[in-house]
């Protein structure tokens, strides 16, 4: 396989590989990490047990010079990859980057799938002029096609059967259509408060409710606190209130903040926000202690919906 940064003059470097077949995968995945040993690089692969326990049986006594994450640890919320990923670049100051990601495994949910998408996207601003070079692996052979449709959107550069070329249907930074559309809106059943200037209300109601739901205690803390720095960013940059609601979904808590404010920064909540607390500090705070954050944003308002998990 070609390897992604031969043109010296492109630092940045974000490539799908479309794999059909366990080899293919093995063999453009280390293709891609060996060129970065070879280059004293530092790497990072994260992707799914599996795949990670395949690749380094084969790395053929250099797997300690590599960097393994499970994906679906660190990266369940999609929101936590790029401050993941720069926290690895910055432990490595001064040394180019070379990471491996595998990130639509089937057993993602939709949601999560699109996230995940959304991400794709995000990381060709996150890493614009950086010396870093990313690799996403994706089994076209297994995943839903509108998901391999999507890659093509977010990568600059595609890698199918061995050979590296320009995707016609990359968008420089755009996030793809099907991620920005409106979400569902909650359930008739949804318990909804219309909050105003104080912050506890919406806590108290979040904590009632998440319990009543079963979310274990431990989590009710983490909702509280999103609820929180979102009702707060609600009274900072609306000057009015918003309308919280909270229902259950399956084996999850779902909970949404819609309020009158828009988001500008494509990027808000996933830098790791500076030490003096400035901006993004409360998105950023929201990504950790959730477990999905789903977010819309534009003339009409912002909403922001978050997934808690009723099994942890």
């Amino acid at each position: 396989m070609s390897d992604l940064a031969q043109d010296s003059a492109q630092q940045t470097a974000h490539a799908a590989l479309l794999y059909a077949s366990t080899n293919e995968f093995v063999t453009g995945a280390l293709g891609f990490v060996d060129a970065g040993l070879d280059e004293d690089e530092a790497v990072l692969v994260s992707a799914p047990g599996p795949e990670l326990s395949l690749l380094r049986a084969r790395m053929n006594g250099r797997s300690h010079r590599v960097s393994w994450v499970d994906i679906t640890q660190v990266g369940a919320n999609p929101g936590r990859i790029i401050p993941f990923m720069c926290d690895f670049a910055g432990a490595h100051a001064g040394r180019p980057v070379r990471c491996l990601q595998g990130l639509g495994w089937a057993a993602r949910t939709d949601a999560e799938q699109c996230e995940a998408i959304r991400h794709e996207a995000l990381i060709n601003l996150a890493f614009d002029a950086a010396p870093v070079r990313i690799l996403c692996a994706y089994d076209s052979a297994r995943l839903d096609p509108g998901v391999i449709r999507s890659a093509r959107r977010t990568h600059p550069v595609l890698i199918r059967e061995g050979h590296a070329g320009p995707s016609a249907a990359y968008g420089a930074g755009i996030v793809p259509d099907e991620c920005n559309r409106p979400l569902p809106r909650p359930p008739a059943e949804a318990a909804t408060l219309v909050y105003g200037a104080d912050l506890a209300s919406p806590r108290a109601y979040a904590t009632r409710h998440a319990s009543a739901i079963g979310l274990p205690s431990g989590r009710v803390l983490d909702l509280v606190l999103a609820v929180g720095e979102l009702a707060a960013n609600t009274f900072r940059h609306t000057g009015a209130g918003g309308v919280l609601s909270i229902w259950s979904a399956g084996n999850e808590l779902a909970c949404q903040i819609q309020d009158t404010g828009h988001i500008t920064d494509p990027l808000a909540g996933r830098r790791r926000p500076s030490a003096d607390g400035g901006s993004g500090y409360g998105l950023w705070i929201v990504h950790q202690v959730c477990d999905l954050v789903e977010l819309r944003s534009g003339a009409g308002g912002t909403v922001i919906r978050l997934h808690m998990s009723l099994d942890s």
